[in-house]
């Protein structure tokens, strides 16, 4: 069975997206064997024991903001991944509801393909209209306390991504030999010979891509609303 990872533009403020989205026509929301793992925000999700408790069942795996790609839980995130899990992640890896392209995304993702024993398919996401769901600036700049109903909600699923990952390992240990900049204390990946610098090119490469990917997938939600 192959390893899938889902990605996803992000644009709801609270966590309806995640919970939200699933429930088109079709899809295996209730069954628990099958459900993702997803990356939520730890200062958003888990700042009390009781919401720990509730995200972590839902298969919730907290992710500290501006601690980097190699924190201790991404590599739960990889353990997902390596025992062939759907883990959903959202790359921006920031609330949006602003109609604008997408922004560079973050390295999490690039890392967890890269690191996954197993190259997984990246199935890209895009949805439109969660943001007038739970609006920021609804009532004098805040949230509305409860979600509003009656809200179109388009969500486009693109077509899956797969990389050549030894070609693109091989590309980025090339470009990275003239490279010079202080560096993080990220491990090498020597099973591939990745440095610090290589690592840096190949996850570059590879958020580009989905960057473009998701980016076209947008542009397409827009025109079909039209």
């Amino acid at each position: 069975m192959r390893i899938r990872l889902f990605t996803l533009f992000d644009l709801d403020p609270l966590g309806l997206d995640d919970p939200v989205m699933w429930g088109f026509p079709g899809f295996p929301s209730f069954d628990t064997n099958l459900a993702r793992w997803v990356l939520a925000a730890e200062d958003i999700c888990f700042k009390n024991p009781l919401l720990s408790y509730f995200f972590r069942l839902g298969k919730c795996i907290p992710i500290t903001r501006g601690a980097g790609i190699y924190q201790e839980h991404m590599n739960e995130a990889l353990e997902c991944l390596s025992n062939g899990a759907w883990l959903h992640t959202f790359p921006e890896g920031k609330v949006l509801q602003e109609d604008a392209p997408i922004r560079r995304l973050k390295w999490g993702t690039a890392s967890l393909i890269v690191r996954s024993p197993i190259t997984p398919i990246v199935l890209p996401i895009v949805h439109q209209g969660l943001e007038k769901v739970m609006p920021e600036n609804y009532w004098f700049g805040k949230r509305p306390l409860f979600p509003l109903c009656n809200k179109r909600i388009n969500i486009v699923v693109g077509e899956p991504i797969e990389f050549d990952l030894p070609t693109m390992r091989q590309m980025a240990i090339s470009m990275s030999r003239n490279l010079h900049f202080p560096g993080k204390g990220w491990p090498s990946i020597s099973r591939y010979g990745l440095d610090e610098a290589a690592q840096r090119c190949l996850y570059v490469a590879i958020s580009e891509q989905i960057q473009i990917v998701l980016e076209n997938l947008r542009c397409l939600g827009k025109s079909s609303v039209k």
